[in-house]
């Protein structure tokens, strides 16, 4: 590695030697950062300790992400092909609301025993059912289906009906100006209107003069303010006892769990919390919601202990009963993760369809290494999960061509645009490396390309209108666009997904709620591969989908054996399992450069990005980006971002505080990140080129959907790569980071790696002894009974 110790403007090439885990001397000054921001806040990072700091002191440190970066909704293009980005977020989340609808009737109905099963398992209870009524079964049990024909690699799909951008279940305007009228009488900001209308519902208006602490169903509003705006329009009536109080803030802890990953919260953590929000009796709150069906409650046994205790014949008989755990959840996520239990079950327990001949599997899970191990088990399963760093997706591609060499309809599915891209190239076999397990070539970094923000231009890149790819092999979609149909090989006559095998890349970012819908989306006897790196952050939303699968052991895993070249690839496989090691960079790879204080930091960025880099390197500006902790504070991407604008693109901001030319981070919905280049603006809104496509932004949701992007957080940044990337360690982010946080700032530089180093020894300590934080969920739980033993 290098180093470059002096405070002067001074470029890579002059820097000496220095051990990385050693810090910068004089470094870790601390800076105070913005009050109510400080650090990145998705769960990993800010989210307070324990499931019971996260319900308690979670909205403004594990919220700020989704917060800011808003819900923007993109008006999309009438002759446009395709979907914007923004448009298939919100197709997808109105599919999934419709889902849990489903869900929530199914639940209310009577339940036939035996109804949730499925393969083998309902055979059996058929066979068994005949059995003791004397008939004759029809079917053996164990009789094995016949193969299912042979499949074209491009059939004809059935496609639905393409969505326009406008959200048919926005709330009316009558709707919005009578909750407006209501929150002025009681001294709320009326900009809450359209929020709180779309939240309640219709008759918005009485029920939150009904029950004001409704207004902590909007995203940002704490319980002190509800409480200010239920004085206002109760008067004496409102009271700390109050029932409508103690629901409210029960949900409202909750969803601030979701934030941080929780799926649900253990009781004595949800009550403890209750208590600091003043409420007086958090068992009667509790119990109130339970009975107006506000949150469900559950109980899960716990496991055994894995060493036998001695107990008398009096302890035997009292631990007879398990014990269990008590957990409390929202409706909305409670049911996802069932859902999705249920649907990972029947991936697990099914046999996948002979669409391609035995001696087509065989032959191709001859290849060498890992990539064969990868092949064969998803010759003979219906659910695979694959794990590596970047230069292990070689392997995913490789199976997907040769699945679509034997007739498969075969997909695969990215985190975002970005990853879409980058994969596509893969299949292209322009990517890394063979199909053995041998030394892999980085992918493209040419502006446009993949690991550029640019974005992509389908007249000129050869892809496909529903995909990057080839037509008659594999090809690439980004997994909202698949799950909405605004890209991607479309729906079957029956409404699942027209495919034989799909690979969802980028599987650590899966929350419950998009797991849940995708399982469900598969056709039978499909093949899912999820595949990612388990030592990135997890996802934005709750759950950890991925984590939980690993740990289950309920489906065969495969490990890549391909490691990620280079001295930055070094460098990470080392953060990987706890120890951040000095690596030789003889072409200047891995750059340190120490710091005294944030300002320092920032000065030193920006002439990193403007002027070393390229010139050094041969990076352009453009194509590399800047990772820190946080939005706020000295250091943060606010201060970056303004330091950045001024040197790389200076203008007075006349859109909105943006100028034609300005990187962005667009976020069509809350923890998905898209990044582009600012177009222009008009009475339409805010025109953006994003990876994914031209997208309009309407001016009044500029605010909450759009930031500069020259510099991102950790989150805003996972599932893409860039060829050089700056991370920034001020000093105030010491108690921000993680082992993870470090892994993924640090993997995503695919040429280049310059670590602005200001936190002393805290970086060392925080790879050694800082894990990822704990998530409360049930899917291990749901998934165990549901899995033959074998597996």
């Amino acid at each position: 590695m290098s180093t470059d110790p002096e405070t002067t403007e001074t470029s890579p090439s002059e820097d000496t030697g220095t051990d990385a885990a050693g810090g910068a001397e004089g470094a870790g000054t601390d800076v105070t950062s913005d009050a109510g921001e400080g650090t990145e806040g998705t769960g990993e990072e800010t989210a307070a300790e324990g499931a019971e700091g996260a319900a308690a002191e979670g909205t403004e440190s594990t919220g700020e992400d989704a917060a800011a970066e808003g819900t923007g909704d993109a008006k999309a293009d009438a002759a446009a092909p395709e979907l914007s980005e923004a448009a298939a977020e919100l197709l997808a989340q109105r599919l999934e609301r419709e889902r849990i609808e489903r869900r929530k009737a199914e639940k209310a109905g009577p339940i036939a025993a035996g109804t949730k099963l499925s393969g083998t398992a309902a055979d059996l209870l058929a066979a068994v059912r005949a059995v003791e009524s004397g008939e004759k079964p029809v079917t053996t049990p164990f009789a094995k289906p016949d193969p299912a024909p042979r499949r074209s690699a491009t059939p004809e799909a059935v496609r639905r009906p393409q969505p326009v951008a406008a959200d048919p279940g926005a709330p009316a305007t009558e709707t919005v100006e009578s909750v407006r009228r209501v929150l002025a009488e009681g001294g709320a900001p009326e900009t809450l209107a359209a929020q709180v209308a779309a939240a309640l519902g219709e008759g918005a208006d009485d029920r939150l003069r009904e029950d004001p602490w409704q207004l902590l169903r909007v995203p940002g509003v704490r319980p002190e303010q509800a409480d200010g705006f239920a004085r206002a329009l109760l008067g004496a009536e409102c009271a700390p006892d109050d029932e409508r109080r103690g629901r409210a803030v029960t949900t409202w802890l909750l969803e601030q769990a979701a934030l941080a990953g929780h799926t649900a919260l253990d009781a004595s953590a949800l009550t403890a919390a209750l208590a600091k929000q003043g409420v007086p009796d958090p068992d009667a709150a509790t119990q109130s919601a339970i009975a107006e069906g506000e949150v469900l409650v559950f109980q899960d046994a716990l496991d055994e202990p894995a060493v036998p205790v001695q107990r008398t014949d009096e302890e035997t008989e009292e631990a007879q009963e398990r014990p269990v755990r008590v957990l409390i959840g929202l409706e909305r996520y409670t049911l996802a993760e069932e859902s999705l239990a249920d649907g990972l079950a029947k991936l697990i327990n099914s046999v996948p369809k002979e669409d391609g001949s035995a001696a087509d599997w065989e032959q191709a899970g001859a290849a060498k290494g890992s990539t064969g191990e990868l092949i064969r088990a998803v010759a003979g399963h219906g659910l695979v999960l694959h794990t590596g760093g970047e230069a292990s997706l070689e392997e995913p591609a490789a199976l997907l061509r040769a699945a679509a060499g034997f007739g498969l309809r075969a997909w695969a599915a990215a985190h975002s645009p970005v990853g879409r891209d980058r994969f596509a190239a893969l299949l292209a076999g322009s990517g890394a490396g063979s199909a053995s397990d041998g030394p892999g070539v980085p992918a493209s970094t040419a502006p446009g390309g993949p690991g550029s923000d640019a974005p992509r231009d389908p007249a000129t890149d050869g892809s496909a209108p529903d995909g990057p790819g080839s037509a008659d092999g594999p090809r690439a979609t980004t997994l909202a666009g698949l799950l909405s149909g605004a890209e991607g090989p479309g729906r079957d006559a029956d409404g699942a997904l027209d495919l034989d095998l799909l690979v969802v890349l980028d599987a650590p970012q899966l929350d419950v709620e998009t797991a849940a819908l995708l399982s469900e989306s598969l056709p039978d006897g499909a093949r899912l591969v999820l595949a990612g790196d388990p030592a990135v952050l997890w996802s934005a939303g709750p759950g950890r989908v991925f984590a939980d699968l690993l740990a289950s052991k309920a489906c065969p895993q495969v490990v890549s054996r391909r490691p990620d070249l280079g001295p930055v690839g070094e460098l990470v496989s080392g953060i990987g399992i706890g120890e951040l090691n000095q690596v030789e960079a003889p072409g200047k790879e891995v750059v340190i450069v120490p710091v005294r204080d944030a300002g320092e930091a920032v000065h030193r960025t920006v002439q990193l990005v403007a002027d070393s880099v390229p010139r050094v390197i041969g990076v352009p500006s453009e194509q590399t980006v800047v990772i820190t902790p946080g939005h706020g504070g000295a250091a943060g991407t606010r201060a970056l971002n303004v330091a950045l604008k001024e040197r790389l693109n200076p203008g007075p901001g006349r859109f909105g505080g943006f100028d034609p030319g300005d990187r962005i981070a667009y976020s069509p919905t809350p923890g998905r990140t898209i990044p582009g280049r600012v177009v222009n603006a008009d009475a339409e809104g805010l025109h953006l080129a994003c990876a994914g496509g031209p997208v309009v932004v309407p001016k009044e949701r500029v605010e909450q959907a759009v930031r500069h992007g020259w510099a991102l957080t950790a989150h805003q940044a996972v599932g893409a790569r860039w060829p050089a990337v700056v991370v920034v360690l001020p000093g105030d982010a010491a108690q921000a980071l993680s082992r993870p946080w470090v892994y993924t700032a640090f993997s995503r530089a695919d040429r280049h790696l310059s670590v602005v180093h200001g936190v002393d020894q805290a970086l060392p300590r925080a790879v050694a002894e800082v894990p990822a934080k704990p998530r409360t969920t049930r899917l291990p739980v749901l998934l165990r009974p549901q899995v033959p033993v074998e597996a």
